[in-house]
């Protein structure tokens, strides 16, 4: 959220330009905070003693992890790429 820089979502890939870094970044920081608590969510079952749900929550991270990086190609890249 804070980041001077633009922060990257592929490891080592070559960032992109930017045409607004603190907005970037603050649209970053939402998706991440997005993955992130949809990741908790889908672990609870599991954290609850219901084991025969564990499919839903494997199957849930692999669809909630492709959603992030299609939002972050198709939105987020495209909106702020220079």
């Amino acid at each position: 959220w804070f980041s001077k820089k633009a922060i990257r979502f592929w490891g080592k890939k070559k960032m992109f330009e930017v045409t607004d870094i603190k907005k970037y970044n603050h649209a970053m920081a939402k998706i991440y905070v997005a993955h992130g608590i949809v990741l908790i969510l889908l672990g609870l079952p599991l954290l609850t003693g219901h084991h025969k749900w564990i499919i839903v929550s494997v199957a849930g991270v692999i669809v909630e992890t492709i959603a992030f990086m299609v939002v972050y190609s198709f939105v987020i890249k495209k909106k702020y790429k220079k």
